[in-house]
């Protein structure tokens, strides 16, 4: 009876490292489709990984570009503001030497003009121009008209008197010229208008 009963056991131990020594099946077996899709998968999320991170990149490499500008635009702009304070000071020079004019020998008006000279002198060194103005075409980029003379001695649209000289800082307008621009009167306008139509009919005769 003993030895029936360490048989059973032996074979029932015999049949369950057979069962354990197979392969398994069943639901935990993974497929070919199954290893396809996971593939699938990852590839996909690999390609979703790639493109954020092209696009950080593209971002990050846009501003440091922005930032490299805002820097060159610092560097050579940084000292607008002072430049602007500073032509007050040039005006008021220039007038009191406009008020002078007739004292230019004083040594306080030649100190005068030595200061504006050494002032404008260093000005320039930072990028201070004037603008041009008188006798030269009204350009609005650059001229603000304050008033319109009528003028025959110059042509039409030029600028004949500068109330205030106007600068440039650099490629940019600092302050425009104030300024008055010529125009012709009604009554040279009118003779000119007779003079061409005369013209064109001696021509066509």
């Amino acid at each position: 009876m003993i030895h029936l009963q360490e048989y059973e056991t032996n074979e029932t131990k015999e049949r369950e490292i057979q069962e354990a020594a197979e392969p398994a099946t069943g639901t935990g077996e993974i497929s070919p489709e199954d290893g396809g899709d996971e593939q699938d998968r990852s590839a996909a999320e690999l390609q979703d990984m790639n493109n954020k991170y092209l696009r950080l990149y593209a971002e990050f490499e846009n501003y440091k570009k922005r930032v490299t500008k805002d820097k060159e635009e610092l560097i050579k702009y940084g000292n607008e503001g002072l430049l602007y304070d500073l032509l007050p000071v040039v005006d008021s020079l220039e007038m009191a030497l406009q008020h002078a004019a007739d004292d230019v020998s004083s040594g306080l008006v030649q100190g005068v003009e030595l200061t504006l000279k050494e002032m404008r002198k260093s000005l320039e060194k930072y990028g201070l121009i004037p603008i041009e103005a008188e006798g030269k075409p009204f350009d609005p980029a650059v001229h603000h008209a304050m008033a319109h003379l009528e003028r025959d001695d110059v042509e039409e649209n030029i600028v004949v008197e500068e109330y205030r000289k106007g600068y440039m800082f650099r490629d940019k307008v600092l302050r425009a010229s104030l300024v008055a621009v010529s125009k012709k009167n009604e009554g040279s306008k009118q003779v000119n208008g007779a003079n061409e139509r005369n013209n064109m009919t001696e021509e066509e005769s």
